[in-house]
């Protein structure tokens, strides 16, 4: 079991839906900052760059901007987004 969080209000791209997996948000998050909480407890921050159908992409990883990580989707226990203002 997958349990997806997802903090939004401001961001149209953040709506979550029902039937949403990790990978359709991170798909709609291409091109944008999001964190990741790992089943292993660890975080990656970074931009979304590509999503496949078992791995997606995180570019520009904060503390070490000139590494990317190919992370396994079912490595994922949670998305973070960012929100808007309040």
């Amino acid at each position: 079991m997958v349990t997806l969080s997802v903090t939004a209000l401001a961001n149209p791209n953040i709506a979550f839906e029902p039937t949403d997996t990790i990978a359709s948000v991170l798909k709609r998050q291409i091109g944008e900052r999001v964190e990741l909480r790992l089943k292993s407890g660890e975080k990656l921050d970074g931009k979304v760059t590509a999503v496949g159908e078992k791995a997606a992409q995180i570019s520009a990883l904060t503390g070490q901007e000139f590494f990317d990580a190919v992370v396994v989707l079912d490595d994922i226990s949670a998305v973070v987004i960012r929100r808007g203002e309040k």
